[in-house]
């Protein structure tokens, strides 16, 4: 029967710990490890873990006296990590039911993937709980040479992948190594870059994971300053090309592309919020030039035929631009 061992770090998430938790205890899977990692809460998040550990037996803690960032929790997980497969999984966030079963039977069945990942659902608060509608089902699988996931992440950068989403082959993790504690916010998309130079990927379109949505959401608060969000993921590429994607064939060519990629976005997210007055248009129209000069001569306009109804937005946002309601 295979192992899994899941790390959860939580910070001030007592009161969503529990049902992370509980998630992850009614997956199909007997061989199960999980660590809790709390970074010196002021919450109920202490007593909560030591709850849960008292009552479960694969269930453990590490209750820190002073907050060392996530990044230390991420890699402590690493270290611990000795099952067969292993996963961070955010306190704030649950696994879909059935989830790990499904990764891990897909991996099995494939012992040449590195990881396998799927979709995931958001969870507003004072929303109903949004039940997969493939929950139970067997799931689909296609399975990508790893260069073949780089290629695709140069292509579309922007792509979010959650860490609930994602099993890891833990010798390859820890082959892998340490999460980079100079990328606070792409440093799990980087991981992927490199987990994906050490094997295949197993992709699925079945929902996995139930990010829930509340306002302290990291990513959340990060990704309302879109700049900042695209300049992470230049420097994610730049990372993982400066170090273990730099012995790949074409490794010039795909960091000129996920370059120009994100350069694109940042031209288009910028004609966004110049269309709706938002000062930030400045700095990505800055930050698109500065990755792809060309984009200053001629609109990227490739980039919309790929993303869907990005055209149909930005001609709508225009539009209302240029045509302002009448004032009553």
């Amino acid at each position: 029967m295979a192992s899994v061992d899941i790390v959860i770090p939580c910070y001030q998430h007592g009161h969503f710990l529990r049902d992370c938790v509980d998630s992850v205890l009614g997956q199909q899977v007997s061989n199960l490890r999980v660590l809790i990692i709390d970074n010196a809460s002021t919450d109920s998040s202490p007593q909560v873990a030591r709850e849960l550990a008292a009552r479960h037996n694969c269930v453990e803690t590490v209750l820190r006296a002073r907050n060392l960032g996530h990044h230390a929790s991420f890699n402590e997980g690493v270290d611990w990590a000795k099952a067969d497969y292993f996963m961070v999984l955010c306190s704030d966030d649950l696994l879909a039911p059935g989830s790990l079963a499904r990764m891990v039977s897909a991996m099995e069945q494939h012992p040449q993937t590195s990881f396998a990942y799927g979709a995931d659902v958001h969870w507003h608060e004072g929303e109903p709980f949004p039940a997969p509608s493939d929950a139970g089902s067997p799931a689909s699988w296609r399975v990508l040479d790893g260069t073949d996931f780089i290629v695709d992440r140069c292509r579309t950068p922007e792509a979010y992948i959650a860490a609930g989403m994602v099993l890891a082959r833990t010798s390859a993790h820890k082959t892998a190594g340490h999460y980079r504690t100079d990328l606070p916010h792409t440093d799990d998309f980087e991981m992927l870059l490199r987990l994906a130079r050490l094997g295949k990927v197993a992709q699925t379109p079945a929902v996995l994971g139930v990010k829930r949505m509340h306002g302290h959401n990291r990513t959340h608060h990060f990704l309302a300053e879109r700049t900042r969000d695209l300049v992470e993921r230049v420097a994610a590429l730049d990372s993982f090309f400066s170090r273990e994607g730099r012995t790949m064939a074409d490794a010039d060519r795909l960091l000129r592309l996920g370059r120009r990629s994100i350069a694109e976005r940042a031209y288009w997210c910028g004609v966004k919020d110049l269309t709706r007055g938002r000062a930030s248009a400045i700095a990505l129209f800055r930050l698109a030039v500065r990755l792809d000069p060309r984009v200053a001569l001629m609109p990227p306009f490739r980039y919309l035929f790929r993303m869907d109804r990005s055209l149909l937005e930005i001609v709508r946002g225009m539009d209302q631009a240029a045509h302002p309601p009448a004032k009553s």
